[in-house]
């Protein structure tokens, strides 16, 4: 296998173990205001991503830096074309650490409540425009002969890349409905495994229809598979919610969010930027790759490092493993 190929692979699957792990931080921002009836429940929902929200933002960080490292050509058209959603991602992410931090800090009611917001919408529009910008990769871009982006914002909000985002805030928030089921106690446990189901039922309809569309504009044999195994993993991972099977749940979402990314990876591949302009301007694998000797030096940091950052980020989320409820909380 040739190394661009294995890098390929490794942004796809950073870009995987981010979606699903910040993809439930997104969905406990988003039912904040939907599942926290009073302080302490919201207390509770925060506290359930607490300790390992900003280490999931790391796999952001490292699916960006592999991308720029070995596809530099794809990072910088990407990162110009996409420059607005990207910036506005970038603003939520800071918003929303910002008022995890800050949150505690005051008493006062209002206080609290600002804070809170920004949570929401710092969890909400990257749940939307991760998956505007994504299908738009998919799909491909006005990009010129010397691959630079020639569309404006207009071209991005095109109807399949609204339904992509509409696909992963549903994806999220589902997600992030089990994965509170899975973390709390009592009531909230109840409410958000109730609630899981019901977004579940809305979102395989929307990601059923997304998917079906993606088939139809870049397919192959594997995406049509992973695509498939998407949806029954996601239509297991909902019937173990039903079931109140939190663990086999949480399973099914992870792994529907998984095979999605997996489908979209492989009905792009070779390609990592199409144009719909002319295919001189396509960005492929090959022609967006750093040279080889980078890629080897890359290949050999990335075998050494990445099983001690696995290792330690699994070691965290085995501490923190335990569920929380409104009686682990004190009143002040």
């Amino acid at each position: 296998m040739e190394l661009t190929t294995i890098w390929f692979l490794l942004v796809a699957v950073l870009f995987t173990g981010y979606f699903i792990l910040e993809g439930f931080d997104f969905g406990v921002g988003m039912l904040l205001p939907v599942l926290g009836r009073d302080d302490r429940e919201r207390r509770v929902l925060i506290n359930t991503i607490g300790p390992v929200w900003d280490g999931n933002e790391v796999w952001l960080i490292t699916a960006g830096g592999a991308m720029f490292a070995a596809f530099p050509e794809w990072y910088a058209t990407l990162f110009s074309g996409f420059y607005l959603p990207l910036l506005l991602i970038l603003l939520a992410l800071i918003a929303r650490g910002v008022a995890f931090e800050y949150r505690h800090k005051r008493a006062e009611a209002s206080w609290k409540r600002r804070w809170d917001q920004a949570i929401f919408f710092g969890s909400l529009i990257p749940a939307i425009l991760w998956g505007v910008a994504f299908a738009n990769i998919l799909r491909g871009v006005p990009l010129d002969a010397q691959h630079e982006y020639v569309g404006g914002l207009v071209d991005l909000l095109n109807p399949y890349a609204l339904l992509g985002g509409l696909t992963t805030l549903g994806l999220f928030l589902t997600h992030g409905a089990v994965f509170l089921a899975l973390k709390t106690t009592d009531d909230i446990r109840r409410r958000a495994g109730t609630l899981a189901v019901k977004l579940g039922v809305g979102t395989a309809v929307v990601a059923v229809a997304f998917l079906s569309w993606t088939l139809t504009i870049r397919s192959s044999a594997a995406a049509v598979v992973l695509a498939v195994a998407a949806a029954l993993a996601l239509l297991g991972g909902l019937a173990a919610a039903a079931a109140r099977r939190e663990g086999w749940a949480f399973t099914g979402t992870a792994l529907a969010i998984a095979l999605a990314v997996a489908t979209l990876f492989a009905a792009l591949f070779p390609n990592v930027l199409p144009s719909t302009l002319d295919a001189a301007g396509t960005l492929t694998a090959s022609n967006a790759a750093s040279t080889p000797y980078t890629l080897k030096i890359m290949t050999w940091v990335a075998v050494i490092f990445t099983p001690i950052v696995l290792a330690y980020q699994g070691w965290t989320y085995w501490v923190f493993r335990k569920r929380i409820g409104v009686r682990n909380i004190p009143q002040h």
